[in-house]
């Protein structure tokens, strides 16, 4: 009994590991291949059928063709022996008494006409199943009997003796006894051929339609598996667009295909996951500048930190923004805001690498992510510019006075310079920096130091090894335009 279920769990495993090998393998198949097979396994039982119904066809046209030619004729041919044999019996009598040359030739020609018919069943091609050696016997002995009675009959002058009248009519029958069987052989012949075909053609209609059946099913049972492996991964892809569409981005299609839709399923997966990086990117994006956020930021430097690089971070901020958004209105300083953003951009795209970065963190502090061979250009650039530009958001009189008035949270009138940009600038190149953190905080700490100078500068952390002390800040000094860089 344990021997049986043993039998029984390997058999079932090894179908089964049949069936996955096909599955397995159907799955690899690309979607040509796939609608191929279902055609092919048609096209093969229409061959099928085809050739079984050409196979019979052939043997009923061979049946056929045996009948025309051999049963038929032979039937024929036998009816009109039998009449050559007593129209041979009555030509003889004629001739004993009317004795003229043409009765005589007529007697000849009819002997000549069952031997031409008796030579005409010799050549049928199957002619051994015939007597026809013992009818031309038979038929040359009548006729010996036949002339020897016309010539006792002739030469005695009186009818033929009852003797051979009775030797006649025993060889006729005789005669007439092997051509009937002969027919008899043809008819039954052409009974059996007959009923051969009736046989094979209900045999090959019921195989034919069993055959057609068949196809059918298969048909039908490869064209609903190929149009559910399709139409389920399509729609699978279309479920997951729909999920994408409600953003989310992390459902992935359970598509197993190996073909074309299989590699538009990673696709999917990939653009999936692209869209996220990039709605995250989208939403992290200032609306006024159109500049990437802190999210953004923080994964560029993060990025960057991981693979090694050299890294100047620049963390760049206006002076007296506040004062001037309080003087002006949000919508002048909004203003101001993307007029900074087009001379950062404008400074980094003569001056910078193709890789540097551009963020903008909320408000008036901008960040460029560069490298230390280009941010001293970078920064320059950015201050002069800025600070050629800046008159233009003051009016006259603020630009004659060099300062605008305003007050502070007390209620004092007090004096505000005009609106100038500091620039912060950490680098990797003395110290390591582990993380996006530790790089934003020393820049923080520097921009709070750069603040303090008056004018448009930018100062670059000089520290080795971790933060200090501000007595452990080494900064150094560059000259700026209209302005001096301090440290």
């Amino acid at each position: 009994m344990d021997e049986d279920r043993s039998l029984e769990a390997t058999d079932k495993k090894i179908v089964d590991r049949w069936v996955d090998t096909i599955i397995a393998y159907f799955l690899r198949l690309n979607i040509a291949r796939k609608i191929m097979l279902g055609y092919s396994s048609l096209l093969a039982l229409l061959v099928i059928i085809s050739i079984y119904a050409l196979t019979n066809l052939n043997r009923l046209n061979a049946i056929n063709t045996s009948i025309l030619q051999t049963d038929l004729p032979v039937i024929d041919a036998s009816e009109k022996m039998i009449d050559v044999v007593l129209a041979q019996e009555l030509y003889a009598r004629r001739y004993i008494i009317l004795g003229t040359s043409d009765v005589w030739n007529i007697f000849l020609e009819k002997k000549m006409e069952f031997e031409h018919l008796n030579d005409r069943i010799r050549r049928l091609p199957e002619h051994q199943k015939f007597p026809i050696k013992k009818i031309a016997i038979l038929h040359q002995e009548y006729n010996d009997i036949l002339v020897e009675s016309t010539k006792g009959a002739k030469s005695q002058k009186q009818s033929i003796s009852k003797a051979y009248d009775d030797g006649i009519k025993a060889q006729q029958e005789k005669i007439i006894s092997a051509i009937k069987e002969m027919a008899v052989i043809a008819l039954q012949a052409q009974n059996e051929k007959t009923g051969m075909t009736a046989t094979i053609g209900r045999v090959a209609f019921k195989a034919a339609a069993i055959l057609c059946g068949f196809g059918l099913f298969l048909s039908l049972a490869a064209a609903m598996i190929i149009t559910r492996n399709i139409s389920g991964a399509i729609k699978k892809l279309k479920y997951a667009t729909g999920m994408i569409s409600q953003g989310q981005f992390d459902h992935k299609p359970d598509i197993r295909n190996k073909d074309e839709l299989g590699d538009l399923a990673k696709a999917f997966v990939s653009m999936a996951g692209r869209l996220k990086l990039l709605e995250e990117m989208y939403l992290d994006t200032s609306p006024l500048t159109r500049l990437p956020g802190g999210i953004a930021i923080e994964s560029v430097l993060n990025k960057r930190i991981a693979a090694n690089v050299q890294i100047a971070f620049c963390l760049m901020d206006i002076d007296n923004f506040k004062a001037y958004n309080d003087r002006y209105g949000y919508a002048k300083g909004n203003e101001l805001i993307k007029a900074t953003a087009a001379i950062i951009g404008e400074a980094v795209t003569d001056h910078g690498n193709k890789e540097d970065f551009i963020g903008h963190i909320g408000g008036d502090d901008f960040v460029v992510i560069t490298t230390p061979d280009h941010y001293k250009d970078i920064c320059e650039t950015t201050t002069k510019n800025f600070d050629a530009a800046i008159p233009e958001f003051y009016d006259s009189e603020d630009n004659e006075r060099g300062h605008i008035v305003g007050e502070n949270r007390q209620g004092e009138e007090v004096s505000f310079p005009l609106a100038t940009i500091s620039i912060a600038v950490v680098t990797n190149e003395k110290r390591k920096l582990l993380n996006s953190i530790e790089f934003g905080e020393v820049a923080a700490e520097m921009k709070e130091h750069v603040k303090s100078i008056s004018g448009s500068v930018f100062m670059v952390d000089q520290r080795r090894g971790k933060r200090g002390t501000r007595k452990d800040r080494k900064l150094i000094k560059l000259k700026n335009h209209k302005h001096t860089s301090k440290g």
